[in-house]
């Protein structure tokens, strides 16, 4: 499928792992570290959805995710919250988030929501036309 991804971590050594993990499945796929750097990289590199972690230094996720939704309304955000965030995930997608993912989340369940996530842009925005 010839969708885009963005990845947002501040946890450095996930962020490089994740990436990867998608790029060796051909996903076209970039990180950011920060709430900050996902909304500058989305003015130049649109995506279909965002893998985003809830818990980040400066802009946490739930911000980031209000700034996205705002912005740019079709593309997808996942979240990704540890343990005992579930609320954070709930809260998230009632801002407007495709779904949560608790962490550490296995690379084939993501995909999955990924590729659901990205489903559910194409329709929403065939709709709109």
């Amino acid at each position: 499928m010839p969708y885009k991804v963005l990845v947002v971590d501040d946890e450095l050594d996930f962020l490089e792992t994740i990436v990867k993990r998608l790029e060796r499945r051909r996903i076209t796929v970039t990180g950011v570290a920060s709430g900050e750097e996902a909304l500058k990289q989305l003015e130049t590199f649109p995506v279909d959805v965002v893998i985003l972690d809830v818990k980040m230094p400066g802009m946490d996720g739930l911000e980031t995710l209000r700034r996205i939704k705002r912005r740019w309304p079709f593309v997808e955000v996942i979240l990704l919250t540890g343990h005992g965030s579930v609320e954070s995930g709930i809260q998230g997608m009632e801002l407007g988030a495709y779904d949560y993912v608790m962490k550490p989340a296995k690379l084939g369940d993501l995909i999955a929501k990924v590729e659901q996530a990205y489903e559910r842009k194409r329709l929403r925005e065939k709709q709109s036309q």
